[in-house]
């Protein structure tokens, strides 16, 4: 007796459902790592260009000063005053000793500006200060 029927071998087709959850995946992965890049520079800030130096790998969760050319300095987009800066960079320094805090200066800013920001970072017990340029064409 053969209870087992007549079984079709199918071929198992193309499953749509889960092609199309890898590709939200991808998408929703692509557009925070964009917002999160554009957190991190600032598009008017246009740094000098340096013939020696080296490229580092940038560490996940590094803060970002970029001082623009009228000396305003701008933090995850925020623009703030000196006394805002030292405040937030001593809460930096607080809850992570060793963190370290890129410098973009604009080519065309003042000197003293820059020179300021790294007072405020010094009086925030910021020590680990690297100043980012680009690389000549």
């Amino acid at each position: 007796m053969n209870f087992r029927g007549s079984i079709q071998n199918n071929a198992p087709g193309f499953q749509i459902a889960p092609m199309v959850d890898i590709v939200f995946l991808l998408l929703i992965f692509f557009l925070v790592t964009w917002n999160f890049s554009r957190n991190e520079t600032e598009l008017d800030v246009k740094v000098p260009k340096a013939r020696e130096g080296k490229e580092t790998r940038r560490a996940v969760g590094e803060v970002i000063l970029n001082v623009k050319s009228n000396g305003t300095v701008v933090m995850n987009r925020r623009q703030m005053n000196a006394k805002e800066l030292q405040d937030t960079l001593q809460k930096i320094a607080s809850l992570y000793p060793d963190q370290a805090v890129i410098l973009r200066g604009d080519e065309s800013t003042d000197y003293r500006h820059v020179v300021e920001v790294l007072d405020t970072c010094r009086r925030a017990n910021i020590w680990n200060v690297a100043f980012a340029t680009s690389r000549p064409e």
